[in-house]
C-alpha cells in the first residue's frame, strides 16, 4: 500500500525527503490530487484561509498527521472533529520567528519615526521635519512570550530600549527575565510605550485588546497587533483612534482582508500591512527544512516536532 503524503509544494522543490511515501501536490488551488481518504500526512496549504484548509479534512479517514505551515492553527480548527482519533496536529514554530519580529520591528519603527507621513510628503513634494519619538528609551511589553515573541526581543536589545516585559498565559522564569502570567496585564499595560501582541488566537485571547484593554494602555503608547486580527476589539480601537489618545500598528485586522471604505483604513494615527509577517524569502528554506525533517521522522515512526495537540486525547 502506498503511503500519500499532500505537500502545497511540488516534491522535487524539497531536497531530501524520504523514500517510500508517495507525494501528492496539492496548494488549494485546484481539483485534490488524489481521494483524501488515502492522504496520512497533510501539509496544509499556506495563506489559504480556512476554506481551503478544512475542504478536504472530512475525508481524510486515513490521515495521521496535520501540519500547517503557519504558527497559528485557527485556520485549521473547524476541520479537527471531523478527523479520526489519535491525528497529531503540528504547527510550524520557528518558521516565520525572523520575518514577524523584523515586520514587528519595522513597524514600530516606522509608526513612532513618522514613516508613513515621510512618504506621503514626498508624494506631495513636501518637506515635513519636526520632532518625532525614539524607540530609544522606551518600555516596551510584549504580549505573547513565546518563540515569536523571543525573537521580537531579541530584535529590541540593540535599540537600547528602557525596559522589556513579557507576558504569556502561564508565568515563568527565562534567562532574560521574569515571564508574567496574563493575570498581570492589567498593572503592565500601564507601564509600556509600546505594546505588541503576538498570541495565538484562541477562546481565551479573541477580543483581548478590549476597551478595558484598551483603556489602561498609556497616553501616547503604541499597539502592534502581528497575532491575529479578531485578538483586537475592531469597535473598541477605532474608537481610541479616533481620539487620538493612542496610535496602531497592525499586521492584521478583522474583518480581513480588510474592506474598501472600512474607517480603519483612515483612522488618525494607525500603520497596516497587509498580514505580511510570515510571506517573505526567509519563509521558504525554513518551511523546507521543517517539511524535511517532519516526514523523514513520520517514515521513521519518531516523535514529530511541534505537536500542538492529538485529536480525541
Amino acid at each position: 500500500m502506498t503511503v500519500d503524503v499532500w505537500l502545497p509544494f511540488r516534491s522535487e522543490e524539497i531536497e531530501g525527503l524520504p523514500e517510500g511515501l508517495t507525494y501528492r501536490y496539492w496548494d488549494g488551488d485546484q481539483e485534490f490530487p488524489g481521494d483524501p481518504a488515502d492522504c496520512a500526512f497533510y501539509a496544509v496549504p499556506y495563506m489559504k484561509g480556512a476554506d481551503v484548509a478544512v475542504r478536504p479534512m472530512a475525508a481524510m479517514t486515513s490521515v495521521r498527521v496535520v501540519q500547517t505551515l503557519s504558527a497559528g492553527i485557527d485556520h485549521v480548527e473547524p476541520g479537527l472533529p471531523l478527523l479520526p482519533e489519535g491525528v497529531r496536529l503540528c504547527n510550524a514554530r520557528g518558521v516565520h520567528d525572523a520575518s514577524t519580529a523584523e515586520l514587528a520591528l519595522a513597524l514600530i519603527l516606522a509608526s513612532l519615526r513618522g514613516i508613513p507621513d515621510f512618504v506621503r510628503g514626498q508624494d506631495r513634494e513636501q518637506w515635513r521635519s519636526g520632532f518625532r519619538p525614539a524607540l530609544a528609551d522606551k518600555s516596551v511589553l510584549i504580549v505573547g512570550y513565546g518563540a515569536v515573541g523571543s525573537a521580537v526581543e531579541d530584535r529590541l536589545v540593540p535599540f537600547e530600549v528602557a525596559r522589556v516585559a513579557r507576558v504569556a498565559r502561564r508565568g515563568r522564569e527565562t534567562a532574560r527575565g521574569p515571564v508574567h502570567p496574563l493575570s498581570r496585564l492589567p498593572e503592565l499595560l500601564p507601564e509600556a510605550d509600546v505594546v505588541v501582541l503576538v498570541t495565538p488566537l484562541t477562546e481565551a485571547t479573541r477580543g483581548m485588546a478590549d476597551a478595558d484593554f484598551l483603556a489602561r494602555m498609556k497616553d501616547g503608547a503604541l499597539l502592534v497587533n502581528m497575532a491575529r486580527g479578531a485578538v483586537v476589539d475592531t469597535t473598541a480601537l477605532l474608537a481610541e483612534l479616533e481620539s487620538g489618545r493612542i496610535t496602531a500598528a497592525l499586521d492584521v485586522t478583522d474583518p480581513e482582508p480588510l474592506p474598501e471604505g472600512h474607517p480603519l483604513w483612515h483612522a488618525p494615527g494607525v500603520l497596516i500591512s497587509p498580514h505580511a509577517g510570515g510571506p517573505t524569502s526567509a519563509f521558504r528554506p525554513r518551511v523546507m527544512r521543517l517539511l524535511r525533517s517532519q516526514l523523514s521522522r513520520f517514515a521513521r515512526g519518531e516523535a514529530l516536532e511541534n505537536v500542538v495537540l492529538t485529536t480525541g486525547a
